[in-house]
């Protein structure tokens, strides 16, 4: 094997895997891919697509791992099924990123935290705003409010599920802007028939106030981030700071640069983000369902 190229397990193909991590791995040309799934077709499909061959294919995890690990994995598998499949690859000794969240639950996303200190095997989750150009220059301006709506057209679903899904987005980017420590929290919203749908969630702290926001029934499908601090007002829709051009959506999103972060940390050029840190933000939404539900 080519010691400049890396052996990478992309487990799970359904649409953020294809439309997303697929465009930004599988045009790598240090990356050998080894892709899973159960649905043979697709994984045909997209086998042929990314040029892997179908010794490289995959319908079970005992096959995936079996002699020869990979040296890495993605996992874009549903968020039932992390716990099982992340379990797996920590035991193998698989460095593994997976998709936000780690689990629907702080007590099982506690776990498996828990048990890669258990196997030191790293393990990474899938925040990508925090590494979309837009938002990391959000990180360094003034910040004395933040505002972040993250909306969906006619979108209401389980309280639990939308919470962790798709909400854990705002928490964690609320938590990642907020420019000092947070010292106040309040959730609001509305379920009904344990159906979300709206939430709003406040950070707040000495000299700022961090708010985010989501309806469920906005009408539309889209984000907005909007930063007042020294005077200034920045507007940011969609996670893009004004025109992008011919910058693919990959990149605009953060996705190129979280991939390239993780493959750096595997090959020991770089840190893996911090775990605990991680963790808290699923506190956060145990902490948002909590206050919900009932």
């Amino acid at each position: 094997m080519d010691e400049d190229v890396f052996e990478v397990a992309v487990i799970g193909l359904g649409g953020i895997a294809s439309s997303a991590y697929l465009p930004v791995l599988g045009t790598r040309a240090d990356l050998r891919l080894r892709l899973m799934t159960r649905d043979r077709a697709r994984l045909d499909a997209l086998g042929a697509a990314y040029r892997v061959p179908a010794e490289c294919r995959f319908t079970e995890m005992d096959a995936l791992l079996g002699d020869d690990l990979p040296q890495a994995a993605f996992v874009h598998v549903a968020t039932v099924a992390h716990v099982e499949i992340v379990a797996r690859l920590l035991d193998a000794g698989v460095p593994t990123y997976v998709d936000k969240p780690l689990a629907d639950s702080l007590t099982e996303s506690r776990a498996l935290v828990e048990h890669a200190e258990r196997t030191r095997t790293p393990l990474m989750v899938g925040f990508n705003r925090r590494h979309a150009p837009a938002y990391v220059a959000a990180a360094r301006a003034p910040r004395e409010t933040v505002i972040l709506q993250k909306n969906e057209a006619d979108a209401p679903g389980v309280l639990r599920d939308i919470v962790f899904d798709d909400f854990i987005h705002v928490a964690d980017t609320l938590r990642f802007l907020a420019p000092g420590e947070v010292s106040d929290v309040t959730v609001s919203g509305r379920v009904e028939d344990g159906m979300l749908e709206h939430v709003a969630l406040t950070l707040s702290g000495p000299g700022f106030t961090c708010f985010g926001t989501m309806n469920r029934r906005a009408g539309a499908k889209g984000e907005r981030l909007q930063l007042i601090g020294d005077g200034h007002w920045r507007d940011i829709r969609d996670l893009a700071d004004g025109p992008t051009g011919w910058a693919p959506v990959g990149r605009v999103k953060g996705i190129e640069q979280i991939c390239e972060h993780f493959l750096a940390a595997v090959r020991g050029e770089t840190q893996f983000p911090d775990l605990q840190d991680a963790l808290a933000t699923h506190e956060l939404c145990e902490q948002v369902v909590e206050r919900l539900d009932g």
